[in-house]
């Protein structure tokens, strides 16, 4: 018997370093793709900025493309149980945080990805499925946080307007600074918001 528990308390560590050299991979690899683009990002310069061996990035991760569309939706997930601390918050305060999500690395390093998805047969249909899911959830959160009711006609085109804006106005920053005009059209939004959902 005490093998047994000599040999779970070896293990617990174990796990418990393979977890974090998992999600420093994860990190490393959303932080290369949003400031290096898909070109610069390797496997191996994901594993030299985690500081792990290239070794362990294939065991965690046999091909580049399981590597960076994990690491994708690691973020998105990260981001989602952010989101969701918002429940109860002003309906401004929840349109910034949702044009948040397409203003930062995240939206940078999934670009990256869609781009390089494109033009690789074998990452499009990875990327296309995670994008979908991807979607799916921020909207779903979008409706509960915005308290919006889809039943009634135009709502849940009204907040999938909210999010596909929420991108654009990502897209814009990629290029220049746009706060003080992204901050006065989410404010705008939130009116509209206010008036079309009730």
């Amino acid at each position: 018997m005490g093998d047994l528990t000599e040999g779970s308390a070896a293990r617990a560590p174990k796990q418990d370093r393979s977890r974090a050299t998992r999600q420093r991979l994860l990190e490393a690899a959303v932080a290369c793709l949003a400031e290096r683009g898909w070109a610069g990002s390797t496997v191996s310069v994901v594993a030299e900025h985690a500081g792990v061996s290239r070794g362990a990035a294939q065991h965690h991760f046999p091909t580049r493309e399981d590597l960076f569309t994990a690491a994708v939706e690691y973020v998105a997930e990260e981001r989602s149980q952010a989101l969701r601390a918002l429940d109860g918050k002003s309906r401004p305060d929840v349109v910034a945080a949702l044009v948040g999500l397409y203003t930062g690395p995240l939206f940078r390093a999934a670009l990256h990805l869609w781009v390089a998805a494109s033009n690789e047969d074998q990452l499009r249909p990875r990327v296309t499925e995670l994008e979908a899911r991807v979607g799916r959830e921020a909207h779903r959160i979008a409706v509960a946080l915005l308290n919006a009711d889809e039943s009634r006609p135009g709502v849940r085109e009204t907040v999938q307007g909210l999010l596909d804006m929420a991108r654009g106005l990502g897209l814009a920053t990629l290029l220049t600074d746009d706060t003080s005009r992204r901050e006065r059209v989410v404010a705008q939004w939130a009116k509209l918001l206010d008036q079309a959902l009730g």
